[in-house]
């Protein structure tokens, strides 16, 4: 395939790029953003056409800076940091700077492809076809394998989306299938389901906008200053040099981390012990917030262990659930009783109460929203509400009796009734600091001091000391919906939810659910959580790998990544025989090299992308997408900031580059399905945006427009007072009326309001999770005993010096097969680049050049047993797989640990899986190691063995990984590929 560059930026103006930006660059900000692709400013033409458009940059697809794009003479040629984004406070990253490179890059795609070659073959033979084509192949291609084998025949992949939309879901309602390979498994998504399970909404976002008068700043594993979500990144060292303790909890030091008072520096994958310690030192301090406990949260709700579970219809924050619980209910006690209605014991009155969760009020109680409380950070913070009448719901059994209160139910059977918190105290009460430090490998002192500083308030402070800002690492430690909820619960009773500094969660916003952000027209259907709707556990019954993790059918987010591999490769449970591809990246969820091969199998094969991306390699058609400078959208913050902003295209778009919704859209059409009403059975794109603005209140999407550029972002604790601008909003209702997974939006259909507390089915933080104990023990060959699972306890990694000691043996150096010297080291992954966002940007030239290659992280007194010096290229192997990454030797990692980066792969190699074999680490996984509940990969805690590269052990002698002919990667900046990168205007020709 060649590229005919011509109107190429010259060479000067490269190296005059590379000179603005120098190579240790990582965060500008505005004022001193480079200029890129423009001319300097006296070389530039006195009648020049020039404007600033401000946007919404989407280069790391997670922070939604605000951002100026300069366009002269039809071209960008400059972003840099918009004053108006207050969660980003002016900055331009050197992601979001570079996103010249990639609009104007000679090798994006421009127009559709047709594959002539064999799959397998390094050059696929691509033909450029018309759109027309493409869609009568698409329509042709599915409905054949439909017709054949079905709708679950056909595959959704969707990874982190390229305007902040899933695709997935949709294409899944397009084959009539339930199968969705989703990036989300492993990124965020864990968070949001255990947050959807215990709160019934995602809370790990924190309030790093708000500015606390005493915080403490702890930072669980996530390197957070360079990428993640819309109020991190470089409002993070904002944060950081204002809090007065700082916590680092990571086996590795982080950029923001490295100044921390406390670094608490685990061994991978016990994360979850530690959250269970630090409840632990709470509960015996009495740290807690004693109101918060037993009035917001199900932890005095009374369990009957020998009760067979009872329940009935519930609403959640997915529609709802048929509960079976061993919760008791007034239900179990009275013929006619509800089984809304939960029950604790009073302390006051010495018996039975009731939660009813029908009205969402305590018995005898009429809950009335505070109207006292104070002014903090721009928003409204209630005072707490008491119990009125008194109670005192009972949170441990009594001293005479162990075992329980004794009840009576309606059969006249005795029993005795547990509190749930009188259980996870006395399970959380085996993590002492001695017996934790010595699973976590730290000292004990150090991890009881920590947790100390963190929770203990200063006096007359109503509320925490501010949230535990957990991420990506929690996803991938083994053990994660078990080690999240601990976290989550932690932070919850501590007072730190909701509340300036703390866990909240996304925002409600007006456009989040009814403009593109969405992207379907709402059909008829059964009413928002109504039992006729069916729930989509029960939908989901042939979702691919649901006999192993069935909760992965209630809270449809993904199938098991494995599952859908294991059913290409099998046919079993069905085979799965054709795919589309947007925005995703087989080298994110379970073994790389498993799921490459997979895709190669598949009867037809779609990618839509910017790029020829190792996904695309096994493609049939690769069909070109918009980047984000040429996209209109309208965007809402992903975390706690309440920004709300809009994507405003800058130029138009490539080629005959298509944007995601008008693929999706015409996908429908060329498989003869509608996708909105008889009227407009297939809206376009801007018939989409103008809809959505006028929803929001707008005349259309120019008016929308033209406010955003005068006015820039706003702010949703302005926008919507009632819930963006007010904290504690269990106690207003904002929670219990906003379904909001990833969006904060309220679900469609659903009432104005249902009542107060939180949007889980008994309204309550849930340390007992019913959807759980409902769904948790509907499949065949689930990992778990259900009733192990009702509390957050902590379980070794599937690969651990505990779980699986011969894999970590011998111990010290040794020498392998070929007589070189080796290690067997614990090896954490995924950590953040500032040049990168997961596999993206390694084509850009200014990225390259600044971040070569993979570097493998190692204790240098661990190199030195090994004769690896810095700058060393290292094997890294497993059973499945060995790797090659560059040796960078740190003193801030821990010893016995080496860090892998991850999703690497070469654009430079003329081959069709851009050698992503040669370097991603997820190449070395065992595609068994899943969290046994939620099957997302254990991607950061498991053996591997490195030994130093060699020309004797290499592949053609070179240590330097190489394509399968020979050709070295790119692993210098002065490499002269990197000037064959140098931007065109686009339109060329592609043959």
């Amino acid at each position: 395939m060649g590229h005919a560059l011509t109107k190429a930026f010259s060479r000067r103006s490269f190296l005059k790029l590379a000179a603005a930006t120098g190579a240790a660059a990582t965060v500008c900000g505005a004022s001193g953003a480079p200029m890129a692709l423009a001319e300097t400013a006296s070389e530039a033409s006195s009648g020049s056409d020039v404007k600033r458009v401000r946007s919404c940059c989407r280069a790391c697809g997670k922070m939604e800076c605000g951002v100026w794009v300069t366009v002269r003479d039809g071209k960008v040629v400059k972003v840099e940091g918009d004053e108006s984004a207050f969660h980003s406070r002016g900055n331009s990253c050197a992601k979001s700077q570079s996103s010249m490179l990639a609009l104007y890059h000679p090798d994006r795609l421009r127009y559709p492809l047709k594959r002539t070659n064999p799959k397998d073959a390094d050059d696929a033979g691509w033909e450029r076809i018309s759109w027309d084509e493409a869609y009568e192949i698409i329509g042709a291609k599915f409905n054949e394998i439909i017709d054949k084998y079905g709708g679950n025949s056909c595959l959704a992949m969707n990874g982190t989306g390229r305007i902040w939309t899933s695709t997935a879901s949709k294409f899944k309602t397009l084959f009539g299938s339930v199968n969705q390979y989703k990036a989300g498994q492993i990124c965020r998504g864990p968070r949001i389901f255990a947050g959807d399970m215990t709160i019934g909404r995602e809370c790990h976002g924190i309030a790093n906008v708000d500015d606390h008068p005493n915080r403490v700043y702890v930072q669980w594993g996530t390197a957070c200053e360079y990428s993640n979500y819309d109020d991190s990144c470089r409002t993070i060292a904002d944060v950081v040099a204002r809090s007065k303790t700082r916590i680092l909890i990571d086996p590795r030091v982080t950029a923001a981390g490295k100044d921390a008072d406390y670094w608490i520096n685990l061994r991978p994958g016990t994360d979850g012990a530690l959250a269970l310690c630090w409840t632990h030192i709470v509960i015996e301090n009495e740290l807690y917030d004693d109101l918060f406990v037993k009035r917001w949260t199900n932890a005095p709700f009374l369990v009957v262990e020998d009760m067979e579970p009872t329940g009935g219809w519930m609403v959640d924050d997915l529609g709802g659930i048929n509960m079976r619980t061993r919760l008791l209910k007034e239900s179990d006690l009275v013929e006619g009783g509800s089984y809304k209605r939960f029950m604790v014991w009073d302390n006051v009155s010495g018996g039975l109460k009731y939660w009813d969760v029908e009205t969402t009020q305590w018995e005898d109680e009429t809950h009335v929203p505070p109207t006292t409380g104070t002014e903090v950070n721009g928003g409204f913070l209630p005072d707490p509400s008491e119990f009125n009448p008194a109670k005192d719901p009972a949170l441990y059994c009594p001293e005479d009796s162990p075992q329980g209160f004794k009840v009576t139910l309606k059969d006249g059977t005795e029993h005795y009734a547990r509190p749930v918190w009188d259980m996870y105290a006395e399970m959380c009460s085996k993590y002492t600091p001695d017996y934790t430090a010595e699973v976590c490998e730290v000292d004990a002192a150090l991890i009881e001091e920590a947790c100390l500083a963190w929770a203990t308030r200063p006096e007359g402070q109503t509320y925490g000391n501010g949230g535990l800002h957990y991420n990506l690492a929690t996803d991938h430690c083994g053990n994660s919906t078990q080690t999240i909820r601990a976290i989550m619960i932690l932070g919850a009773i501590t007072g730190n939810f909701d509340i300036p500094a703390g866990n909240r969660g996304p925002m409600t916003a007006p456009i989040s659910k009814d403009c593109t952000y969405n992207l379907q027209y709402k059909k008829p259907g059964p009413a928002w959580g109504s039992p006729e709707g069916g729930t989509t556990f029960d939908k989901n019954e042939k979702m691919t790998g649901s006999s192993e993790f069935p909760m992965a059918r209630w809270f449809n987010m993904w199938s098991d990544a494995r599952g859908i591999w294991d059913a290409v490769h099998t046919g079993e449970p069905y085979p799965i025989r054709g795919a589309v591809c947007t925005a995703g990246d087989v080298m994110s969820a379970c073994n790389a090299e498993y799921g490459y091969t997979a895709l190669e199998k598949l009867d037809f094969y779609v990618v839509h992308d910017l790029f020829k991306v190792p996904t695309a390699g096994p493609a049939d058609l690769l069909l070109p997408a918009w980047h984000w400078l040429e996209m209109d959208n309208p965007r809402v913050s992903q975390g706690s900031g309440g920004a709300m902003g809009l994507c405003t295209r800058a130029v138009d778009p490539a080629g005959e580059a298509e944007c995601d919704p008008n693929f999706v859209v015409n996908c429908y059409k060329a498989l003869g399905k509608n996708w909105g009403d008889e009227s407009n059975p297939w809206p376009s794109f801007e018939d989409r945006l103008n809809d959505g603005a006028v929803k929001s209140g707008y005349d259309d999407w120019e008016s929308m427009v033209e406010e955003f550029q005068e006015h820039g972002w706003w702010d949703l604790k302005k926008v919507l007072p009632e819930d963006g601008g007010t904290y504690r909003r269990y106690e207003t209702g904002a929670l219990r009326c906003n379904a909001s997974t990833s969006s904060g939006g309220k679900a469609a259909g659903m009432p104005e309001s249902l009542g107060y507390g939180f949007m889980t089915a008994d309204a309550k933080l849930e340390l007992w999770p019913l959807a759980l104990e409902s769904y948790g023990d509907q499949g065949s060959d689930i990992r778990y005993d259900p009733w192990e699972v009702m509390l957050p306890d902590f379980k070794e990694p599937c690969c651990s010096p505990v779980s699986t000691p011969e894999l970590f043996q011998p111990e010290g150096v040794f020498e392998n097969e070929t007589g070189d010297k080796t290690a067997v080291f614990n090896c954490t992954t995924g950590r953040r680049i500032p040049v990168f966002f997961h596999n993206e940007h390694r084509m850009l030239p200014w990225c390259r050049e600044q971040w070569p290659v993979p570097r493998m992280e190692i204790h240098p007194d661990d190199a030195a047993s090994l004769g690896i010096e810095q700058g060393d290229w290292v094997w890294i192997e497993t059973e499945q797989g060995k790797i090659r990454q560059c040796a960078d030797l740190t003193y801030g990692i821990k010893q016995g640990v080496v860090n892998l980066e991850h999703q690497w792969w070469y654009p430079e190699l003329p081959q069709a899986d851009k050698g992503f074999r040669l370097s991603c680490c997820n190449c070395l996984i065992d595609p068994m190691w899943q969290d046994p509940i939620a099957g997302n990969q254990e991607l950061r805690c498991y053996a591997v063995k490195v030994y130093k590269a060699t020309p004797e052990n290499s592949p053609f002698n070179n240590p330097v990984p190489c394509g399968n002919d020979g050709t070295e990667i790119i692993h210098d900046s002065s490499d002269p590929r990197l000037k064959e990168w140098m931007p065109v205007d686009g339109g060329e020709e592609q043959a």
